[in-house]
């Protein structure tokens, strides 16, 4: 099955999307990687879910990427002795490390690593930023507040801190535990919530050590101050749009996604767009004109995937809203000013050889308007760079390793295929006409340009490439 766009889509699986049929369904309406929210998923119903999406897998015959999303710390305030509370602007509200249940003017605060980050001035945000506390004194026992936007205040309600660097580690036990289970489920990208700082990231690299790849999800201030060292350790990288704009003023989430999204272009490493894309089919069947332009930006941005989560994972219609977001997708692409904008953002590869042949690639198929670009690849690096360069010729990723063809399914216009590897170069030139011509991407008579790296099979080593014309057998000919 081929795709007629260059962005992916990621489908959140949930109450409304866990039946087999229904999770190909969502494959056949344009999903290309599914993922697992592991704040609602235990370690049984993951497998069950990995289990359903590799049958659709291995009935579709395409690779299908499967991210486990770690719910990262939760931050709450305790408990309340008689209901909830109304703070009133101006007052002033305790919260301490005192467990006896609250009251109007106090709350306990179980998260002392909390407590010793906060200095007088730092915003405290509660209940998705509904509420505003500035702290007019601090200590490690208790930090006492202004209410400056009140409202009403109930249990366990959430707590964001925007300003001050906790200092705890992006991981709780729970996500360490789901972690490993997602690992024996051999899912193909780990997703990291509420990174901070590089040292997050290498914290999970450590436990994955090349399993899975990594994506970091920036949605808090301190992660856009060191945006670079994060994407530079990270695989991928999510703008995760809901907490980014608790945390941080609304008016400065736009300016942050394009922000993000060329940074991780630039390093070209997958970026992500996710949060309230589509919100209103979670109980509707079309979408508002603010949703659809707000996904056509993202593509046109040249942003690797679009993310649907409640939309998909517990909406009224799962299905639609796949659909609806291929249709949006498909028509931005046809753009007569797509190409250009996507042109304009191209950034100047890297000094290696590997990437020095990506960019020689892409300029030689546009130059001559070949039919398809075809990549070996072991360890998906060769997939990435030719996905980082953006051609508007189709790119063909072969790779011998399934869980590398399933990890690129994430990637701009990465269409992969298992395939072995190349014994020869006349066998390498065969193949990738062959397989051009099977998956619909070119006819006899047309070109395609192909890299690969000699000896063949060695990962990390593209360092060919060769035009070549597709034979009336589909071989390469002359």
């Amino acid at each position: 099955m081929r795709r007629n766009r260059r962005v992916k889509i990621l489908a959140t699986l949930g109450p409304s999307s866990s039946e087999q049929d229904i999770i190909e369904k969502l494959f056949e309406a344009g999903a290309d990687v599914f993922r697992i929210n592991m704040s609602h998923t235990d370690h049984d119903r993951l497998r069950m879910l990995v289990e359903r999406i590799r049958s659709v897998e291995e009935k579709v015959g395409r690779p299908i990427g499967v991210l486990a999303d770690l719910q990262g710390p939760k931050l709450r305030v305790g408990q309340f002795s008689n209901g909830p509370v109304d703070l009133q602007n101006g007052e002033t509200f305790t919260l301490d490390a005192d467990p006896a249940p609250g009251d109007r003017s106090r709350v306990h605060l179980p998260h002392p690593e909390i407590l010793s980050a906060l200095e007088p001035g730092h915003r405290l945000l509660l209940d998705d930023g509904k509420i505003q506390l500035k702290v007019l004194e601090a200590s490690p026992k208790k930090a006492v507040t202004e209410v400056v936007v009140g409202g009403r205040l109930s249990d366990r309600k959430g707590v964001s801190v925007p300003d001050s660097e906790i200092a705890t580690s992006a991981m709780t036990e729970k996500d360490h535990r789901d972690l490993i289970a997602a690992l024996d489920q051999n899912v193909d990208w780990i997703a990291l919530s509420f990174v901070q700082r590089p040292d997050d990231i290498a914290e999970v690299r450590k436990i994955t050590r090349g399993r899975a790849g990594v994506l970091a999800k920036i949605e808090k201030p301190q992660a856009i101050g060191r945006l670079a060292e994060i994407i530079e350790l990270s695989d991928a990288i999510m703008v995760a749009r809901g907490d980014l704009g608790v945390e941080m003023p609304l008016e400065q989430v736009p300016g942050l996604q394009k922000q993000i999204t060329r940074a991780a272009r630039g390093a070209g490493k997958p970026v992500v767009i996710a949060t309230q894309m589509l919100e209103s089919m979670i109980s509707a069947p079309v979408p508002t004109r603010a949703e659809v332009s707000d996904v056509a930006t993202a593509v046109f941005e040249g942003a690797d995937a679009i993310m649907l989560s409640a939309e998909s994972a517990a909406g009224d219609y799962p299905v639609e809203a796949v659909a609806t977001m291929d249709r949006i997708a498909q028509q931005v692409e046809q753009d007569k000013n797509y190409r250009a904008i996507i042109h304009a953002q191209r950034t100047d590869p890297e000094a290696t050889g590997a990437d020095a042949i990506s960019a020689a690639a892409r300029q030689i198929a546009e130059t001559l308007n070949l039919a398809a670009v075809i990549c070996y690849t072991t360890s998906g690096a060769t997939g990435l760079r030719a996905s980082r360069e953006r051609p508007s010729s189709p790119i063909i990723v072969l790779s011998p390793v399934l869980s590398t063809a399933r990890r690129l399914a994430l990637g701009w216009g990465l269409h992969c295929v298992m395939s072995e590897d190349a014994n020869t170069e006349d066998d390498m030139v065969d193949r990738a006409c062959r397989i051009a011509c099977s998956e619909g991407f070119a006819k006899p008579g047309q070109r395609i340009i192909v890299t690969a790296g000699v000896p063949f099979g060695t990962p990390g080593s593209t360092n060919m490439l060769r035009i070549a014309f597709v034979g009336s057998d589909g071989k390469g000919g002359i």
